[in-house]
């Protein structure tokens, strides 16, 4: 693949899963575009990809609102040309969306702040959470994959998860937006085929970030009652590391290795889906 072609722009560079992706795209070569809503984290990945001898750009953009993403993708193309190769990694939960029980408990109802349910939650943080995991996937597929119809090449990945297979207890919003997002993938590689561009989605299993850490681990370093729930449906018995993803992504962006592959799912879960945990 020539230089004019390894092109990447990958969103929520900024984070654990997506600066590891970014970091190794420029090692082989490709000038890449990181997008995401805090500059400090962008800025980081920025200076360890240059000081590796590759190239990188920081690229403020909220991924859920059209107008920024097309702003940035004009500072992309300036700065580079057309992308090629896209990764949608920008995403995540908010802790005010996330439920504390795992079923109906009906002190919920009370609203005296004892329990925590679906009926507690705020319809505007759940709204959010749909948004920033769906649209901010769609948003950047339609402004960036402009460039690859226009152009006939290119790879579009999306970031899935174990909820895009099945609902997990206490996240319904982030559930329901990864289940958009396996749908969202298969339809837009249906309908991008024709154009040449394909389109397939990685689904991580658990695999920690600065957010989970606190969600898994108490503060002596044992593990929570939902980190042993997940280990006992991970038959590997550990969380990913960021590192484990960038084979299945090297694959998937490989016109080569698999350019008969479009519209799958790939899990990278450590057995995780085919484990009922009895």
């Amino acid at each position: 693949m020539s230089d004019t072609s390894k092109i990447a722009v990958v969103t929520g560079a900024g984070g654990t899963l997506c600066s590891e992706m970014a970091r190794n795209l420029a090692g082989q070569g490709y000038k890449v575009a990181l997008l995401g809503r805090s500059m400090d984290k962008l800025q980081r990945v920025e200076a360890e990809i240059k000081q590796a001898g590759g190239t990188a750009i920081s690229v403020a953009a909220d991924v859920a609102d059209e107008a920024s993403v097309k702003a940035a993708h004009a500072v992309v193309s300036e700065a580079f040309g057309p992308c090629t190769v896209l990764i949608n990694g920008a995403g995540g939960n908010q802790m005010d969306a996330l439920t504390n029980t795992t079923e109906f408990d009906e002190r919920e109802l009370l609203d005296d702040g004892s329990v925590k349910g679906f009926f507690n939650l705020s319809m505007p943080v759940f709204q959010s959470v749909i948004d920033i995991n769906t649209m901010g996937t769609v948003i950047p597929s339609f402004v960036f994959g402009r460039d690859m119809a226009a152009q006939k090449r290119g790879v579009i990945i999306n970031i899935a998860s174990m909820n895009s297979y099945r609902p997990l207890t206490k996240v319904g919003a982030y559930g329901m937006a990864k289940a958009g997002i396996a749908n969202f993938t298969q339809w837009l590689a249906a309908y991008l085929a024709p154009a040449g561009v394909r389109v397939n989605a990685i689904a991580p299993g658990f695999f920690l970030n600065d957010r989970s850490r606190k969600i898994m681990f108490h503060e002596d370093g044992s593990h929570t009652p939902r980190a042993e729930s997940i280990m006992g449906h991970t038959p590997q018995k550990r969380f990913g590391e960021a590192p484990e993803l960038i084979g299945c992504m090297n694959w998937l962006i490989s016109d080569e290795a698999a350019g008969f592959v479009t519209g799958i799912v790939v899990p990278v879960d450590g057995g995780f889906l085919a484990s009922s945990g009895v």
